[in-house]
Parts: C-alpha cells; structure tokens; sequence
C-alpha cells in the first residue's frame, strides 16, 4: 500500500508540474483545458496500471508493466480517434501533453516496483 501511496504522490506531482509548464508552451483557453483534462486522465490510467503492476505475481513484474503500458498505450489510441474532435480539444497539445504524462509516469514505475 506504501508503494501505491508513494506512486500516487510522485505521479500526480510529475502530472501536474509537466501539466503547468506545458501551460506556459500552449497558452490559449482551448490547449489549457486539453492538458489538464490529458492530465486528469493520464493520472487514473497511471493508477490503474501501476495497480495492475503491483498485483501481478512476483516473478511476473515485467507481466505487470507491459500490461500498464498497453493499458496507456489503448487510452492514448481511444482518447486520439475517439475524443479529441468531439470535445473540440486542439489535438497537438492533447496528445502531446498525454503521452509525455505517460512517459513520465513510466520512468518512475520501476523504481516503486522493485521488490
């Protein structure tokens, strides 16, 4: 439980910093909303994949963290075709701005997934 609390805290910080700085990059209302609402989901996902990767077996860690990033890898897809033009999100600064959330988060994975 540690672990899930510690990931939760560094990922939701790396989220939110990564989120206002590329605030700075995209500035109009419109990319705005598209990066904190990337960010939203960005950190449920990272959740739900880092929970996955903690329950897998302790010889199939690596099992757990391909699952997490397939996990990103399907949002990322579904968020792109599905999404962003209804919503009238600026697609560069959505899908740019979801993937390096989900970049980061996975850097910081194993560090916590260590046994």
């Amino acid at each position: 439980m540690k672990r899930v609390l510690a990931f939760a805290a560094i990922a939701a910080a790396l989220t939110a910093t990564t989120a206002a700085i590329m605030t700075i990059i995209w500035s109009t209302p419109a990319e705005e909303r598209a990066i904190w609402l990337s960010a939203a989901i960005a950190f449920v996902v990272q959740m739900l994949a880092f929970g996955v990767a903690t329950v897998v077996k302790r010889d199939q860690v690596i099992v757990g963290w391909g699952l997490g990033a397939l996990m990103r890898l399907v949002t990322l897809s579904v968020y792109a075709l599905v999404f962003v033009h209804p919503l009238h999100l600026p697609a560069t600064a959505a899908l740019v701005s979801l993937a390096m959330f989900f970049f980061l988060s996975t850097l910081v994975e194993p560090l916590l997934l260590a046994r």
